[in-house]
């Protein structure tokens, strides 16, 4: 039977009546580790000193728009960078449609990823540029803007922009002063508000390519202070400075590493509106096939993905996975970014993380180099500023979609292809990242190591390390990762060779959000190459809440559901403050190359369109769940066999 819950017992010592003299005689321990238990890993009698390791998980957004983004802007968002920072950090401010609005508990770091594309556009058409309403493209979007029509104006601008087709007469490239300006003020406010060990802001921005309405937009963030990127500009999509090529991306991030000596990452946006195109398998969408330049590049610059955010849930879809019963979560998919193309089938595959991670391990042994060998983070995408990202505080996709009571039934995205309601925007999500310090230093060198992990929205502590001789008795304590460090590797790190006769063994533990719900269970994903080339899943259930069983199949029965529709609430009364194991894989083949990553699911607590039915005093939108279990998934461990 799986473990239910991990007993940790905090060591203490009792201290008899004794005289004060006597205590005051004792002299401090012998020096280094040689007064301390074998047992004990630590370096030094206090648990918190010395260590080498994160102590706790920093919590922050990597994909937020303000007013500076040409759709958030045209949306109606007012909000600009310093506003964004100065709500993420945890003032009170006033969101756009005038709704005062607040974190529940500040953010450790944000990155703001502005659209590189058309950079500050959006603000000079609002303030009556001259030289925009000199055009006649420009003054009809301005006049139509003032006589509030400036979501039609947004998804007009969306639309001309996806097809290709906006108007060059009024796009701000990189080599403008208007965009130059834009790019000047992003860094300026990230300085402003970066302050080291207290919140981190980094700058950044999204290269916003696509190819007939396909996703395929990129969130890039800097390591640097603005001495180094104010040296560049950002790479847009657009010609003949830009380009849609992800390689082409890459090739931008290269110059400007040499050029400055500086470091920089890419995370693919969430893939559920790129039709398929986000994890290509024999050729980009360009038609270039598939070779080695492609999947070292890709490795290279993308150690992280973006598995779930509000336009959707991208870890795993119930039509590639039709024997996971969690994998039908707030998925999205009714067609690409603009609705220009329905969804088919057989797009699925190439837009999912899970099924990103298999076709990693397919390339990898076709071409040497695994491409999608990525990390998970959560991230709002928010255009409004505000990095929403709780069911009871959920402010919207954009200014459009802030609190009122017919934002669910006004649909999101409509076309003659299909719809996307309002109430399908999903209250996600966050990136977690185990890093030491709150600096950028310290927070985009675990990125790169891939020591985070994706939330949709809950703030739950999650650990999951694998190695090979973990045992039950290493959770028998409130410090477990100490021997997590000391015996494995922690998520984002790989295993090699097996040893004779052993299957890997993964220890992973997870605390609640203190103001959210319960845990029901933890969850182990495995995926495999097998030696005919094909890819496999299996989920495993293993550790769990409460004296439940598995039934005849090893299905784990639900947990049950205590959410009080009519007034928005819940009760912990099921499931579990914590919950860990040490699980082995039975499956294990020594010869087949896999991935493992944990999957942690709460208890059902409301979702966002309940609270606003209570608030607002109005009817739930068929359709519309009335709960969610929010969920994490952390970064993978790979295993890969002796070459």
């Amino acid at each position: 039977m799986a473990i239910k819950g991990f007993v940790l017992f905090s060591a203490c010592l009792v201290l008899m009546s004794a005289p004060s003299q006597v205590a005051a005689q004792l002299g401090p321990p012998p020096d280094g580790a040689k007064g301390l238990s074998s047992a004990y890993t630590g370096k030094t009698y206090s648990p918190y000193a010395e260590r080498g390791f994160p102590a706790r998980p920093l919590w922050g957004d990597t994909h937020l728009h303000t007013s500076m983004s040409f759709d958030a802007g045209a949306f109606g968002n007012t909000l600009g960078l310093r506003e964004a920072y100065q709500f993420a950090r945890g003032d009170q401010i006033r969101a756009s449609k005038g709704l005062p609005v607040k974190l529940s508990r500040p953010l450790d770091w944000l990155v703001i990823a502005d659209h590189s594309d058309n950079m500050g556009f959006i603000t000079d058409l609002y303030a009556g540029k001259a030289h925009l309403l000199a055009d006649p493209q420009g003054k009809e979007w301005y006049d139509r803007i003032k006589a509030g029509e400036g979501v039609d104006v947004a998804l007009d601008i969306i639309k001309l922009f996806s097809q290709g087709k906006f108007p060059e007469t009024l796009a701000y490239t990189p080599d403008s002063k208007p965009y130059r300006t834009a790019w000047q003020d992003t860094v300026a406010a990230a300085e402003e508000y970066n302050d080291p060990g207290t919140f981190t802001a980094f700058i950044g921005n999204e290269w916003t390519s696509l190819s007939k309405g396909n996703n395929l937009h990129r969130v890039v963030i800097f390591r640097d202070n603005g001495d180094k990127a104010l040296q560049i500009a950002p790479f847009t999509t657009t010609a003949p400075q830009g380009s849609t090529d992800p390689l082409d991306l890459y090739k931008w991030m290269d110059a400007y590493e040499k050029k400055t000596g500086g470091d920089i990452l890419a995370i693919a946006h969430n893939g559920n509106l790129a039709n398929g195109v986000m994890f290509p398998i024999d050729a980009q969408y360009t038609g270039r096939k598939l070779d080695k330049r492609y999947v070292t590049e890709r490795a290279k610059w993308e150690p992280m993905y973006e598995a779930t955010q509000i336009k959707g849930d991208g870890e795993a879809h119930p039509f590639l996975s039709p024997n996971d019963e969690f994998a039908d979560y707030e998925n999205w998919d009714v067609g690409n970014l603009d609705l220009s193309q329905a969804k088919t089938n057989d797009m699925l595959a190439g837009e999912y993380a899970r099924e990103g991670l298999k076709r990693g391990l397919a390339l990898e042994a076709k071409l040497g180099t695994n491409p999608y060998k990525f990390g998970m983070v959560g991230s709002t995408d928010s255009h409004t500023s505000l990095a929403t990202a709780q069911e009871d505080n959920f402010f919207g996709k954009h200014s459009g979609y802030e609190p009122n009571p017919k934002r669910m039934d006004h649909p999101l995205m409509k076309t003659d292809k299909g719809i996307v309601e309002g109430w399908r925007l999903v209250a996600s999500g966050l990136a977690a990242v185990w890093a030491k310090e709150n600096t950028r230093r310290s927070i985009f060198d675990a990125m790169e190591r891939k020591e985070v992990y994706a939330t949709t929205g809950s703030r739950m502590a999650v650990r999951f390390f694998g190695g090979w001789d973990y045992t039950k008795k290493d959770l028998n304590n409130r410090q477990p990762a100490f021997v997590g460090y000391s015996k494995g590797v922690p998520m984002g790190g790989d295993l090699a060779n097996a040893p004779k006769g052993k299957a890997p063994t993964f220890m992973v533990f997870a605390l609640r959000d203190p103001i959210g719900g319960n845990l029901d269970r933890i969850q182990i994903v495995k995926g495999w190459l097998d030696k005919d080339g094909e890819t496999n899943e299996k989920v495993y259930d293993v550790a769990w809440s409460g004296d439940r069983k598995p039934d005849a199949n090893g299905k784990l029965p639900p947990v049950g559901n205590t959410v009080d529709v009519k007034n928005a609430n819940w009760t912990n009364t099921i499931g579990a403050s914590e919950l860990g194991t040490v699980w082995s894989d039975p499956d294990f083949d020594p010869a087949q190359k896999a991935f493992y990553y944990a999957r942690v699911i709460e208890i059902p607590t409301p979702r966002w369109s309940t609270y606003d039915a209570v608030r607002f005093g109005i009817d739930i939108p068929e359709g519309a769940p009335a709960s969610t279990q929010e969920r994490a998934y952390t970064s993978p461990i790979w295993y890969t066999p002796k070459g």
